[in-house]
């Protein structure tokens, strides 16, 4: 049981580290987010483990990946709106601009 726990918390940790690399303006701070996956990974073993009993490891690191993942996606702020950049409007032909 022990290997299944240090292996979510790996687990947990290493989506977090990437979630920060790859999107690290949407995450409101990076101590919290390297905190929540592991935290996260953690509690879905545990809890895979407690309803599915021993013998299914695999599914516990599948369950500890799901669940640092969806935590760690509630931390997510929205994408910023994209700015249009104004540009001036060309003059007609055959007017006179003053």
């Amino acid at each position: 049981m022990i290997w299944e726990a240090l292996g979510a918390v790996l687990i947990g940790l290493v989506i977090a580290l990437a979630a920060t690399h790859w999107l690290a303006d949407r995450f409101p701070s990076r101590t919290l987010t390297l905190a929540t996956g592991p935290v996260a990974a953690l509690l879905g073993a545990l809890l895979t483990r407690a309803i599915l009993g021993p013998g299914y490891p695999v599914l516990v690191f599948l369950a500890a990946l799901a669940m640092g993942a969806a935590l760690l996606s509630l931390l997510l702020r929205p994408r910023p709106p994209r700015r249009r950049v104004s540009r001036p409007a060309a003059p007609l032909k055959g007017h006179r601009t003053a």
